[in-house]
């Protein structure tokens, strides 16, 4: 394990030689978290001169609390390596193990875009996958923990773009395809926005947060974030209006063939009249055009009924008819067992 010290093409060029490697792991999403007091670095494992094995982006952050100055380290969606490979797998984890204790972190948190399964568990669709049960089971006997702070979601929604427009549209639940065409009769269009668009959309997405209950940053953090992947042709925001009126719109953050629904914002105005669905269907339309093989609608409930917050948006993305993907969701390595502990139960109450 070493640093890389690259330029920003050279590091995600890198990660395109992965068929696995997420957009969380590209340059750009380590720019965008240094406003929020995170330090990015980039690290490879080589089995030799020429051949890189595994890398990793990672957030070092320091906090301060009184007298306590505490560093926590985070891989989001990494490292990203073959995990099938059980002697790289086991080099990977033992240099991160090492480079934590080394950096004096609390903890260092991973999240691996590793499937634990698809379909909704205790149905008849359920499956399970061996590789995300095995890498569980890996990481309790090494002491690694499962995180109570699960930074990003643990199951999504896929939907396979290899099939033609007609196949993926006719695989819809009616209902979904009677409100994609409803959109369209009742007057809704869809356009590209354009970095102008950015300021509008934040505070329709501000609204959104108010309405809906969740959480969201301030808009020079959006701004900037959008703007940098729109620059780096790996994103797309979609503007859904009427009589000229934005009244929704959504982001598509692309990379290594997969397009991902990362943000959504709308107002309270034409509800009725569906222009979220045609969003989604349009997003899914220019995804195929950007060469995507998949389209991430972006979280499912960790839960699977109506007692979890995301049962609702859940419903919605279901009338899509993709397929519930489960991870094996965020990891923690806690390198100072007893300021963990602090961290994670005292800190928080």
């Amino acid at each position: 394990m070493r640093v890389f010290s690259c330029t920003p093409a050279e590091w995600n060029q890198l990660l395109l030689q992965f068929p696995d490697a997420h957009i969380l792991q590209t340059w750009e999403w380590g720019e965008s978290k240094i406003r929020n007091g995170w330090m990015p670095e980039t690290f490879i494992w080589q089995k030799d001169a020429q051949k890189v094995e595994a890398c990793a982006l990672i957030l070092r952050r320091e906090l301060k609390f009184s007298f306590l100055k505490l560093r926590v380290l985070y891989s989001p969606k990494g490292p990203t390596l073959n995990w099938a490979n059980d002697a790289l797998r086991k080099r990977v984890l033992d240099d991160l193990q090492e480079y934590a204790k080394a950096q004096k972190a609390i903890f260092l948190k991973i999240d691996p875009d590793v499937l634990l399964g698809t379909g909704v568990p205790g149905t008849e669709g359920e499956t399970t996958n061996q590789l995300g049960q095995n890498l569980e089971q890996t990481l309790k006997k090494r002491g690694w923990l499962f995180s109570q702070d699960q930074i990003q979601f643990r199951n999504t929604v896929l939907i396979d773009l290899t099939r033609g427009e007609e196949e993926i549209l006719a695989a819809m639940k009616q209902k979904t395809r009677y409100n994609i065409r409803l959109a369209v009769r009742r007057g809704v269009k869809v356009r590209q926005a354009t970095i102008e668009d950015l300021p509008m959309l934040y505070r329709i997405y501000a609204q959104t947060a108010i309405r809906d209950d969740f959480v969201i940053r301030g808009q020079d953090y959006y701004l900037a974030l959008w703007q940098s992947f729109m620059q780096a042709d790996m994103c797309k925001a979609l503007i859904a209006e009427i009589e000229s009126e934005p009244v929704a719109g959504l982001f598509i953050m692309h990379f290594n063939r997969v397009a991902r629904y990362m943000y959504g914002m709308s107002t309270e105005k034409f509800r009725e009249l569906m222009p979220n669905h045609l969003l989604q269907w349009e997003a899914i339309s220019l995804s195929k055009q950007l060469g995507c093989d998949s389209y991430d609608m972006w979280g499912a409930p960790d839960v699977f009924d109506e007692s979890d917050g995301m049962w609702g948006v859940y419903r919605f993305k279901e009338g899509f008819n993709g397929v519930t993907a489960r991870h094996i969701g965020a990891w923690d390595f806690p390198a100072q067992p007893c300021l963990y502990k602090l961290y994670t139960r005292v800190l928080p109450r």
